[in-house]
């Protein structure tokens, strides 16, 4: 594998769809006139074949082929789980 693609790492920030994540990753830069380091975010929609993750997880991704109209990334390893385990909410009958 030799042009592997960008490595990123992440928060895993919505986990509604079937085998695709939102990650929420921050950078750093220069702001060209003040000359202050700014933060910025940007989501990526990424590709979870086996569905391991969930929100909050901090993890990398890689980038890759595309695969779908916004999917250009796919999970390459999960680093930290989420602190709360994920939750479903069931409703009572009555």
């Amino acid at each position: 594998m030799a042009n592997k693609g960008r490595e990123l790492i992440g928060t895993v920030i919505k986990d509604k769809m079937i085998k695709t994540r939102v990650v929420k990753v921050a950078s750093l830069s220069k702001h060209p006139k003040y000359h202050r380091v700014v933060k910025t975010y940007r989501n990526f929609k990424i590709h979870d074949e086996k569905n391991q993750t969930h929100t909050g997880d901090i993890v990398k991704i890689v980038e890759t082929r595309p695969l779908s109209k916004d999917k250009r990334f796919r999970l390459l390893e999960v680093i930290k789980k989420a602190e709360i385990p994920h939750v479903t909410v069931k409703e009572e009958q009555t």
